[in-house]
């Protein structure tokens, strides 16, 4: 798949990514002759556990799935980057020099602008606004995980279910398998709690959809009550 014009993907990021349109002009400089446009097709592995980081990615088009697998197959989402955003886990990693801690898998096709890790080490050390937005996304990210991380220790799986369903309703366009992945669970607690639902009224369930039958009950189940 043809990757855009580091020029054209270039100026998208500018637009997508205020800070990069102050930066000094050596880094500027820099940043047209060092940066790699890219662009991936919906599947494509990104990045894997115990890979190591190379690049800081930016992405201005489509959205990337950062999950952590297990052996058996056991999947859970971290969190996602969409345009205009990008992973914390790779900042980590660049910062650090570790290798990832778990997958980046491109949920649709998706372009980005791959910033070298030298680079990246020069944007950090020369641009405080670039310093600023790393150490925010560090902050913005982290909160998502601690959310997750409290659902997940201190919620009940089918409040949590209840919960996702409302969230994403009436019609969820979602595999079992893709269900369970959300909420770091596995496909077959995920169906046989839909199934009950489904006896309760509360859903109704067909190929690859469930569709939302009676949301006050699942206001109820998701509450506690």
């Amino acid at each position: 798949m043809a990757a855009p014009p580091v020029a054209q993907a270039l100026a998208r990021a500018r637009e997508a990514f205020p800070v990069l349109a102050g930066l000094p002009p050596a880094l500027a400089g820099r940043l047209e002759a060092e940066c790699q446009a890219m662009q991936v097709p919906a599947g494509a592995h990104l990045f894997d556990e115990r890979s190591p980081c190379g690049a800081f990615p930016l992405v201005i088009a489509g959205r990337v799935k950062v999950a952590k697998l297990s052996p058996s197959g056991r999947e859970i989402v971290l969190y996602r980057v969409g345009p205009g955003q990008s992973c914390l886990l790779t900042s980590s990693c660049l910062l650090s020099r570790r290798e990832h801690a778990a997958t980046g898998i491109a949920e649709s096709e998706t372009t980005l602008v791959a910033v070298p890790r030298e680079l990246f080490d020069a944007l950090m050390a020369g641009s405080p606004a670039f310093r600023d937005y790393v150490h925010a996304l560090f902050a913005d990210r982290l909160g998502e995980l601690m959310t997750l991380v409290e659902e997940v220790a201190f919620h009940r799986l089918d409040q949590r279910l209840a919960a996702w369903l409302l969230a994403h309703g009436p019609e969820v366009a979602a595999r079992h398998q893709d269900i369970a992945a959300e909420l770091g669970s596995v496909r077959e607690i995920v169906s046989r709690l839909l199934s009950d639902f489904e006896d309760r009224g509360l859903v109704a369930l067909g190929r690859g959809r469930v569709t939302v039958r009676d949301p006050g009950g699942l206001g109820s189940l998701a509450g506690g009550r």
